[in-house]
């Protein structure tokens, strides 16, 4: 256990901020997900700019790498493109 008052508010500092980015890490995962199952082209045109959106406030925040924000939002760009 941390013997130094700072450490012990770090390790709850870094407990609270591992939740918050957990949390937002997941809800994304779940809209790229609810954006790849969707088979109506004019439904994923409407969702892909919200999720461009989060993605590039999460690449901002550090919560994901900014090349994985890029390589998620070219994928599902292709992925909207291609439906019918």
């Amino acid at each position: 256990m941390a013997n130094h008052k700072s450490s012990v508010k770090r390790i709850r500092q870094d407990k609270k901020k591992a939740l918050h980015n957990k949390y937002y890490a997941k809800t994304m995962r779940n809209a790229v997900r609810k954006l790849r199952a969707m088979t109506n082209k004019d439904e994923a045109v409407a969702l892909y700019p919200q999720i461009q959106k989060m993605l590039d406030k999460l690449a901002k925040t550090h919560i994901i790498h900014k090349n994985k924000a890029a390589n998620l939002k070219s994928s599902l760009a292709q992925h909207v493109n291609k439906l019918g």
